[in-house]
């Protein structure tokens, strides 16, 4: 997932600063600095209608992170633009700490595809060998999105599964014993904006139970655990609404037609011919 890049520039700067052979002494001196949440991510997926929607990040970092790595941590920022720009995408920077990316989709796959390869863009990266000793204990974050929909002739039914793999931001020590609580590091939200609501499934220990707000769920995501979500809502399909407009005017015209105004067959009858008579 892209935070591990943030964590992998900020820890991959602090080795070079401070070479120290044990990953786990300075994922504890890091901790040090991230004593309060340092790291707020906001991830929103917002469904217009069956057709249409985008998805929306807001990214800000606080002074305590981007004073320790600036140049690291900007040039995260940086390549977080980029890859939304790859996407069709908008970014909008509010401050040098602070960014907010919407990436807009068309239909249910494009909007999984989108999401993935946004999240993972180099594919298969995270399946590779990693030469360098101190970047191979470095977090790994697995993310995944699927989003699976049904057309129902006026409805469309869509049913979205999310998993995040958080487990590697548990800072462990050696011994077991926890180092610091990775909640109070990272504050990561995932929300679901939808016309008509959603219903949140928790079928599955790992499920998370959200927060509502009108018709948007919230999750607040554990760092340190395995996070899924999966929820179930239904929207309005333009194409078979449209279809039924169609059909009913139509009907609606025929009704009309022969019901208020005269038989064409009979106002158009050939009349009889007319014969003189002497």
């Amino acid at each position: 997932m892209i935070l591990s890049g943030l964590l992998n520039s900020v820890l991959g700067k602090f080795n070079r600063v401070f070479p120290i052979r044990n990953p786990i002494l300075w994922v504890v001196l890091l901790t040090s600095l991230l004593l309060s949440g340092c790291v707020n991510y906001n991830v929103g997926v917002n469904f217009g209608n069956a057709n249409g929607g985008e998805f929306v990040q807001h990214i800000k970092l606080e002074e305590k992170l981007t004073s320790f790595s600036g140049d690291s941590v900007y040039e995260w920022l940086n390549s977080i633009e980029r890859r939304a720009r790859k996407l069709e995408g908008k970014t909008r920077r509010l401050s040098q700490q602070e960014l907010i990316v919407s990436i807009p989709f068309s239909s249910g796959r494009e909007l999984q595809t989108k999401f993935n390869e946004f999240f993972h863009p180099n594919g298969n990266q995270t399946s590779k060998p990693v030469e360098s000793e101190s970047n191979s204990e470095l977090p790994r974050i697995d993310s995944n999105l699927l989003v699976f929909q049904n057309n129902f002739l006026l409805l469309v039914r869509n049913r979205l599964i999310y998993d995040l793999d958080l487990r590697s931001l548990a800072l462990i020590s050696s011994n077991g014993n926890v180092l610091a609580n990775p909640g109070s590091i990272l504050d990561l939200d995932f929300s679901l904006n939808t016309a008509w609501g959603a219903r949140s499934m928790e079928n599955t220990e790992n499920a998370i139970l959200p927060e509502k707000n009108g018709h948007q769920l919230i999750w607040k995501l554990k760092p340190g655990e395995l996070n899924h979500i999966e929820v179930v809502f239904c929207l309005p399909s333009p194409l078979g609404i449209g279809t039924l407009l169609i059909i009913l005017f139509v009907w609606a015209g025929f009704y009309l037609r022969y019901t208020f105004m005269p038989d064409p067959r009979v106002q158009f009858a050939p009349q009889p011919a007319v014969t003189e008579q002497s």
